[in-house]
């Protein structure tokens, strides 16, 4: 099929290729067009989820949506970037501006396009009743709120947990490596609120649309001001996370580097992730981004391959400030005024309403309570910081060097970034804004008098990095992982780390493998061993022999596989038994949501090393827990699914299952439910909710880069490339994903053309 389309503000003649799998490869005379071009294109197959971003970034939801928006509107707007602009574009490199503007006039074109009648409207416009609005190039950047950072949940949550328990407590919740004693409290562990959080909770919560919302009256506007739970924000924060890794020519079988990235976050329909190929003079890069942001900032560029994983920098800090009888705050230069920021809201079917925000020196006012005032420290509000814009950069390396010194213009989130090129070079480097902090943690909040300041920030010179290490591979998948030995006393960078499991997987089977070819790169991504698990199993054989459920788990290996029976019964033991039962012994006095998902070292750590807390015998009294709670799992699983264990299946509760923001009004724009294998301790990321082990976080874009033989590398993208539920690759590479399955990842122009499924050509309106 082939498509022509007019659109006024291109130069010269461009072109849109989509091969059978849903990938854009697209082709410009000038970066100008090319950027041009890719803004179209993002419009053309993600129009409704760009548009949601941006509306839900600038705080215009309501503007579409009516009043029941406003409050999350309000939240949104506290956390945008309001510095200069100049020092903003400048820190992603000399043409970042000119790049956002020609990506915003390419979505700007194809929505006139859409009115001049020449392109179709999403569905989803109509379903609301709402039309697409313009961007401006300044919005690319200025939205900070999709983001990560880490750890002001934290924080708040910390002091609520030593409030009713230990240090030591806490650690079911959230290890800290290495160990550190949190520090003094600004105030009384109890007398920091929850509430604190519920401001930047629904800035940076997805949108939903439940119909009592969409039809909220004006004076009712004020009740959509809360999140729905706790441990929805705080697990997805828990499993948050990816996998990378590069592997030297010295060790695979081609004598080529391969390179591997994964990253992981929450599932969405359309996928979170855009893997588009771009093509001009001077330019020919293929990969993933977001499809909000022009360029790529994973993949390759024909010379070398890159991909990024979190890396556990601590970016922000609640700051609690004393108040007094005038409303002023005591900060670093004595009392202060809050500032307010005058700002006007739309509301559709309303007059506008003008709100003000409030603004310590430090950033947004979250709450006041009790006579003291809690407000956030970001690197978000620091020029530099919209995600992933440092890949402007990088995905124009052309040497380990060269890519080295392009992560300077990393700055949020925090990322490992491993490359590996056709010389042969392979690389680890941790980059993004990392505040300095000379006398505390950052684990608790902090007293905002001036005696807690950042002291600028960490350089990339002060940060590990590996290149071209003696064992033949670099990886991370967001462990701790600064080197043995590292000085956190000088270069602080932070204590809240995802556990080692993965990452020791990985580095365990590229260890084993001095042959290392694509193929195995994709077993490991899709590996679903869980090494938690086998530390586990190795306590159950200890349990008496006729415990229910003991002799099936007994020879298993730990793979949870989709069809494994034994999978079934340990995933629910440690779901819906063990974890509320070690909590509930261990700290009753703690609501378990505080706990939610719980850290899994510090939870294997507990059962391996029981203490006190279990009682006067505490492995008599560890080894009991553990039988009662595996017998009453048995039970439960027996119950649903039936009393032969031969029949059970962890992929007939383990399933993967996208929903639509507006699947309350159409059910058929869903994709699932998918079988899966895999829990969020296995390379293969699958987390799950609690409630009803339904897939919610893990790796939506895959691939594995063949460093060299650029067309023998391999890719996925769930559950389909496009937005448009019209489309054929909607919902095309769902079924792929969950079995582990790969699509080609092409990049010769060859290769691209015996591809091609239809084009799009654009020409100058």
């Amino acid at each position: 099929m082939i498509q022509t389309l007019a659109l006024a503000g291109l130069s010269a003649r461009a072109e849109i290729r989509v091969d059978r799998w849903g990938l854009p490869h697209i082709k410009a005379g000038s970066l100008e067009d090319l950027f041009f071009a890719q803004g179209a294109n993002a419009a053309r197959d993600r129009l409704w989820q760009i548009d949601l971003w941006r509306k839900r970034g600038l705080g215009r939801l309501a503007a579409s949506f009516g009043p029941g928006f406003l409050e999350q509107d309000k939240a949104a707007r506290a956390f945008l970037y309001r510095g200069d602009m100049a020092p903003e574009w400048a820190a992603y490199g000399p043409d970042a501006e000119m790049i956002c503007t020609r990506f915003a006039a390419g979505i700007n074109a194809w929505i006139d396009a859409i009115e001049a009648g020449d392109a179709p409207l999403p569905p989803e416009f109509a379903m609301t009743g709402t039309t697409p609005e313009r961007f401006a190039p300044e919005d690319l950047v200025r939205i900070r709120s999709h983001a990560l950072t880490r750890n002001a949940l934290s924080e708040v949550i910390r002091a609520q947990v030593l409030a009713k328990a230990g240090a030591e407590t806490d650690l079911l919740r959230r290890n800290l490596e290495p160990p550190v004693e949190a520090g003094e409290p600004p105030i009384p562990h109890a007398e920091v609120p929850l509430e604190a959080l519920d401001f930047f909770r629904l800035a940076t919560a997805p949108v939903t649309f439940p119909a009592e919302r969409m039809t909220c009256p004006l004076e009712q506007a004020g009740k959509w001001r809360k999140v729905d739970e706790l441990e929805g924000v705080v697990a997805d924060a828990a499993w948050t996370g990816s996998n990378n890794w590069a592997v030297s020519g010295l060790r695979t079988a081609t004598g080529r580097p391969i390179l591997a990235g994964d990253p992981h976050r929450a599932h969405g329909l359309p996928s979170l992730r855009y893997l588009v190929h771009l093509t001009a003079p001077g330019l020919d890069v293929i990969g993933a981004g977001e499809p909000s942001m022009p360029g790529i900032c994973m993949g390759h560029n024909g010379q070398g391959a890159f991909a990024l994983t979190i890396f556990g920098t601590d970016q922000e800090d609640v700051y609690v400030y004393d108040l007094d009888e005038a409303g002023r705050y005591r900060g670093p230069d004595g009392w202060a005024q809050v500032e307010r920021a005058e700002e006007v809201f739309e509301i559709a079917g309303h007059a506008p309403q003008t709100h003000a925000l409030e603004f310590t020196c430090h950033g947004p006012v979250l709450l006041r309570d009790r006579g003291r005032l809690f407000a956030l420290r970001s690197v978000w509000f620091e020029p530099g910081s919209a995600a992933y814009f440092g890949g402007l950069s990088t995905m124009r390396a052309r040497s380990v060097d060269e890519f080295r010194e392009a992560l300077r213009r990393f700055g949020a989130p925090s990322l490992n970034h491993v490359w590996a090129d056709v010389e042969g070079d392979i690389c680890w480097q941790p980059a993004g804004i990392v505040p300095v902090r000379r006398n505390w943690t950052g684990l608790l909040p902090a007293k905002g008098d001036g005696t807690n300041e950042w002291e600028g920030f960490h350089p990339l010179e002060a940060l590990p990095h590996a290149v071209n290490p003696a064992r033949g591979f670099v990886h991370s998948a967001n462990e701790f992982n600064l080197p043995e030995g590292y000085d956190q006393t000088e270069t602080q960078i932070g204590f809240e780390w995802l556990e080692s499991t993965r990452a020791d997987r990985i580095a365990a089977v590229l260890s084993a493998d001095p042959a290392h070819t694509v193929a195995a790169s994709q077993a490991l991504q899709t590996d679903v061993v869980s090494l938690p698990t086998r530390r586990i199993l190795a306590l159950v054989a200890g349990l008496p022999a006729g415990t229910p459920g003991r002799s099936l788990l007994a020879d298993w290996d730990g793979a949870y596989r989709a069809d494994s029976a034994a999978a079934l019964l340990m995933g629910w033991w440690w779901t819906r038994r063990l974890k509320a039962a070690l909590f509930a012994r261990l700290a009753p006095q703690v609501p378990a949501v505080l706990f939610a998902p719980g850290d899994v070292e510090g939870i294997v750590q507990a059962l391996e090393s029981p203490d006190a807390r279990f009682g006067p015998d505490p492995v008599v009294a560890r080894d009991a827990l553990m039988a009662e709670t595996l017998a009453q799992a048995h039970a439960d699983v027996a119950e649903r699914f039936g009393a032969d264990e031969a029949a059970w299946r962890w992929g007939d509760l383990h399933q993967g299952h996208f929903e639509h923001p507006l699947s309350a009004r159409d059910a058929a724009l869903d994709i699932g439910p998918l079988p899966m294998g895999g829990d969020y301790t296995t390379v293969m990321m699958a987390a799950y909710r609690g409630t009803d082990f339904g897939v919610i976080a893990g790796a939506s874009v895959r691939f594995v880069v063949d460093v060299g033989d650029w067309d023998a590398s391999v890719c996925i993208n769930a559950p389909g490339q496009s937005g448009d539920p019209a489309s054929p690759h909607y919902r095309d590479l769902a079924p792929l994903w969950a079995k582990g399955d790969y699509v080609p990842f092409l990049y010769t122009d060859a290769a691209v053309e015996a591809a091609v499924d239809f084009r799009v050509t654009l020409t100058p309106g």
